[in-house]
């Protein structure tokens, strides 16, 4: 078992390695899928020893082998994080595997290393220049409806389930939407109302509800840190994103633990309180 942990880690590295390949050309309008990777400093082109996810970063001590510039602590950590992300997956549906095999367990444990992969580039590309691209929003959307529409035809998710889908990503959008518009784009950006309608389609209603609640109330608590430590002002612009990828992330493996857990203490509240 330890050993497909291993490997698993080793193709989540990969997966980071060529992430981080897409966001820096997306942001420099550059096709991804051609050209030799190069130093974004020197333009040096690349070899295959510097580019080795997480160990040619770790060998050069993060500098450029040709220029010697620092070498954005970004690489690394998207490779690492996207290791341990494909890891915790592929372990969360172990059981499932080793009983179904190639079958729907399998299609899953893929769907969900797709859209994580996703919602990473969201993640990062938001955090960098405040802005979602619309082309991983809407191939998560057509990921995602691709996935569901194959969940149902395959008897895993049934009607109520598609509806749930349906109900969650229009409700969030809806929701987001109003609070864009009439804030005239302060509160969010229109990025956030489009990535929203994937997010509910990978989620359905309640770990829907679950994931907003999570990036709202750590979206305020991350912001009035910065302002305590004077990163950034009252009327500083946050991106938003990464807070609804990590809501997501959470209430997609944790979202009925976490429900339950707010029902159960809202329970003992009102009995010790109001009776």
């Amino acid at each position: 078992m330890i050993i497909e942990s291993i490997f698993v880690f080793i193709f989540g590295l990969l997966v980071g390695s060529f992430l981080n390949c897409v966001i820096w050309r997306t942001y420099k309008n550059q096709s991804f899928m051609r050209g030799r990777s190069y130093c974004p400093r020197c333009k040096q082109e690349l070899s295959w020893l510097d580019l080795v996810p997480l160990f040619s970063f770790l060998f050069l001590r993060g500098r450029c082998r040709y220029c010697k510039k620092p070498i954005s602590i970004q690489y690394p950590l998207v490779e690492l994080v996207l290791g341990l992300l494909f890891v915790f997956i592929y372990n969360y549906f172990k059981i499932e595997l080793l009983y179904d095999g190639f079958t729907f367990a399998f299609y899953n444990v893929v769907f969900l290393w797709a859209a994580i992969s996703l919602l990473a580039i969201a993640f990062v590309y938001d955090l960098k220049h405040y802005i979602i691209p619309d082309g991983v929003t809407f191939l998560g959307i057509g990921l995602t409806i691709a996935w569901i529409i194959f969940g149902y035809l395959q008897g895993f998710y049934i009607e109520q389930d598609v509806v749930g889908f349906i109900v969650a990503a229009a409700g969030a959008t809806i929701f987001f939407f109003i609070l864009w518009f009439f804030s005239k784009g302060r509160a969010m950006g229109f990025g956030d109302v489009k990535l929203v309608f994937f997010l509910g389609l990978l989620l359905g209603i309640t770990n829907t509800a679950v994931a907003l609640f999570i990036s709202f109330i750590s979206g305020a608590i991350i912001g009035l840190i910065l302002i305590a430590l004077r990163k950034k002002k009252l009327k500083s612009s946050v991106p938003f994103g990464p807070f609804l990828v990590a809501g997501t992330f959470v209430a997609l493996f944790y979202g009925t633990v976490i429900k339950d857990w707010y029902l159960s203490l809202s329970n003992y509240v009102y009995y010790y309180f109001f009776k």
